[in-house]
């Protein structure tokens, strides 16, 4: 089984409310922007029009990779709500 194979066994109940709040000054002084590069579910864009990080917190896989690697520490990462977010299915 492939990982396309495995991540279509997921199950989403998505929030009206983000989880993952980065600090937008932070963001802004990032030189590496590697949560964009190392996040698997693609869940942080950079927008240099605009000079912000999007944030598609209803891709989030939960598995805590931006709260780590953020060279800032300024990802205020939360578990969503209960019964929200991701549920991995077994099989």
């Amino acid at each position: 089984m492939n990982i396309d194979d495995k991540l279509n066994k997921l199950k989403y109940n998505c929030d009206t409310v983000s989880h993952l709040n980065p600090c937008a000054a932070d963001c802004k002084e990032c030189k590496s922007k590697i949560c964009t590069i190392i996040c698997p579910a693609s869940v942080y864009e950079w927008d240099e029009e605009n000079r912000k990080l999007i944030v598609n917190y209803e891709n989030c896989l939960e598995c805590g990779a931006c709260k780590i690697i953020c060279e800032k520490k300024s990802l205020k990462w939360d578990y969503p709500r209960n019964g929200k977010g991701v549920t991995f299915k077994l099989g």
